[in-house]
């Protein structure tokens, strides 16, 4: 039941609508309305969005991407604090290329979701649920490839960067344990794209949270009970398991008649519909390679001004920054769906009201995150690295010139997401090229020379400055085209 339904009206300011909810559901409950009608609002791609609604809506999203990082920085806890810094620095220098060759799911994630709304909000269900399934039967593949690939070329891709001795022995084993579960996580990345375009949001958070909680449970058992030499390939097996789970759940469920808009299904290979998701989803693609690039970038830099302390308070930053940054990616990623019914459907004001109160939420989380992460340094820092004092002092100073970015980096995220949501893939690609792999680039290699180690840090906040402008300059010319 809705508001319109139980007789509320313009209900605009955040947290209004679920306060009359509940007024009104004592008033309603004297007349024969049943609690859980009342209490229990289920949210449509094709419902009005209020504050309250829109919140809701995406909450499971943000929810999802948030416990997805904390489960990363709890496997970064135990990975610093067990298996020690040297393991530590070695997680943090092959990540960057793991996440690079996992990147198709995000490419097909985004992309297949803009491609599948737009088809339901045209009303054809059945060609939307072919898409999906080409989608993630294709995507499957590649993870197949990727994963034969990564075990070949592991040794080769740590030595370019660097790696010797044990560091070099620790990058090669954590890697292989990771690329063997790599086809699992590239369809636990695609799923978290589609829960919410399956109105779904909340199961996907619960999948999530699964996979989170079976990592940290084998993190603490494996990175304390086993051996010192066999604590890193603990926590290498407890993110493999983990991700594995992540991506077997949902495959399982959509496998088997449910009650959301997709299900997998025969399909056939449709290569318009293949090039429209890699169009679409080139921004993400793009913007995750290009993250990856300029991560082996900071830690050669790193490596260069600071050696392994540096690599390993970077590290530390990535980990903390990755809950501030989920709330972003959560958010766009729950509102994309909303973007591309609204375009398949021509509710443009519809679509131009949810662009104005998720533009006003960007914009207001920014600023709590910098307070947070400027009052909350030091106590995160000593969290992770408090057993040597000059790696804590140098990850705290490090940490609030680069907390300063979180008032910037979400308008980067959410005009490169809402572009492909629009289906504007070339548009959003854009975006994250010159945010990430021009902007940030430029400034890792420039800033050092003039500010030394601090030009590192200062670097994203530079770029993710950069960044708001080139996102609102593409929103303001784009308005007439998709008449927001």
């Amino acid at each position: 039941m809705t508001l319109r339904e139980l007789g509320v009206r313009n209900s605009r300011v955040p947290g209004f609508e679920f306060f009359c909810l509940k007024m009104t559901a004592g008033f309603r409950l004297k007349r024969g309305y049943s609690l859980s009608a009342v209490t229990t609002v289920k949210i449509q791609l094709s419902d009005h969005f209020t504050y309250a609604r829109l919140l809701r809506f995406t909450l499971p999203s943000i929810a999802m991407m948030i416990f997805t990082s904390i489960y990363s920085i709890v496997d970064g806890y135990f990975v610093s604090n067990y298996a020690g810094k040297t393991a530590f620095a070695a997680v943090n220098l092959i990540m960057p290329i793991i996440m690079i060759l996992n990147t198709v799911g995000f490419m097909f994630g985004s992309g297949g979701t803009a491609v599948v709304a737009k088809t339901i909000g045209e009303g054809d269900r059945e060609k939307a649920n072919r898409y999906f399934s080409l989608f993630i039967y294709f995507t499957l593949a590649l993870g197949i490839v990727i994963c034969a690939l990564g075990e070949i070329f592991a040794r080769p891709i740590a030595m370019a960067l660097g790696a010797e001795g044990e560091l070099l022995e620790h990058c090669i084993l954590y890697a292989r344990v990771l690329f063997a579960a790599t086809p699992m996580f590239i369809l636990q990345v695609i799923f978290m794209s589609f829960f919410p375009v399956a109105e779904k949001p909340v199961l996907g958070f619960r999948v999530t949270m699964i996979a989170g909680v079976l990592n940290m449970i084998l993190d603490a058992v494996l990175c304390i009970l086993l051996p010192q030499e066999y604590k890193l390939l603990g926590a290498a097996v407890a993110s493999a398991v983990s991700q594995s789970a992540g991506g077997i759940i949902p495959l399982i469920y959509f496998s088997k008649k449910n009650g959301s808009l997709l299900r997998l299904c025969k399909t056939q290979f449709d290569g318009c519909a293949l090039i429209r998701a890699c169009t679409n989803g080139s921004s993400e693609f793009m913007n995750s390679i290009s993250m990856s690039v300029v991560g082996v970038l900071f830690n050669i830099q790193l490596m260069k001004y600071a050696g392994e302390d540096g690599v390993s308070a970077y590290g530390f930053m990535m980990y903390v920054s990755m809950i501030f940054t989920a709330i972003f990616v959560g958010y766009s990623m729950g509102t994309a769906p909303i973007f591309g019914y609204n375009d398949g459907a021509q509710n443009y004001t519809e679509l131009k009201a949810v662009l104005r109160k998720s533009l006003f939420f960007i914009a207001s989380s920014g600023l709590a995150m910098v307070l947070l992460g400027e009052v909350f340094a030091v106590p995160f820092a000593k969290m992770f690295v408090g057993y040597d004092a000059a790696l804590t002092a140098l990850t705290v100073r490090g940490f609030r010139i680069f907390a300063l970015s979180f008032a910037f980096i979400g308008f980067g995220i959410f005009a490169s997401g809402f572009f492909t949501a629009m289906n504007d893939g070339v548009t959003s690609a854009i975006i994250s090229f010159v945010r990430t792999l021009v902007f940030e680039s430029l400034a890792v290699l420039v800033l050092p020379l003039i500010f030394d180690i601090d030009g590192i840090w200062y670097s994203t906040v530079i770029a993710e400055s950069l960044s708001l402008i080139l996102g609102g300059g593409f929103l303001i010319a784009k308005r007439k085209k998709y008449h927001y």
